[in-house]
C-alpha cells in the first residue's frame, strides 16, 4: 500500500532497465522506486518542467486544537 499522497500505479519494465535502476539505486542508498521517481524528476528538470518537491511527512502529534 502507498503512503497517503503518493499515487500507485503498475509499471512494466524491460528487466535489464529495471536491474540497471536497481544497481544505480543501491549505490545511491535509495529503493528503486525512489530512484525511479528521482530519475523521472532529473528528466523533466531538462525538459523544463517544473514540478513541486515532495514534502516530507509530518512527524509527532498534532498541535492542540484550543
Amino acid at each position: 500500500m502507498s503512503p497517503p499522497g503518493k499515487k500507485a500505479f503498475a509499471l512494466r519494465l524491460d528487466p535489464a532497465l529495471y536491474a540497471a535502476i536497481e544497481r544505480l539505486a543501491a549505490g545511491e542508498l535509495r529503493s528503486a522506486n525512489a530512484e525511479i521517481e528521482v530519475l523521472l524528476r532529473e528528466a523533466l528538470a531538462r525538459r523544463g518542467v517544473k514540478v513541486e518537491p515532495p514534502r516530507p511527512p509530518r512527524r509527532g502529534r498534532p498541535p492542540k486544537e484550543e
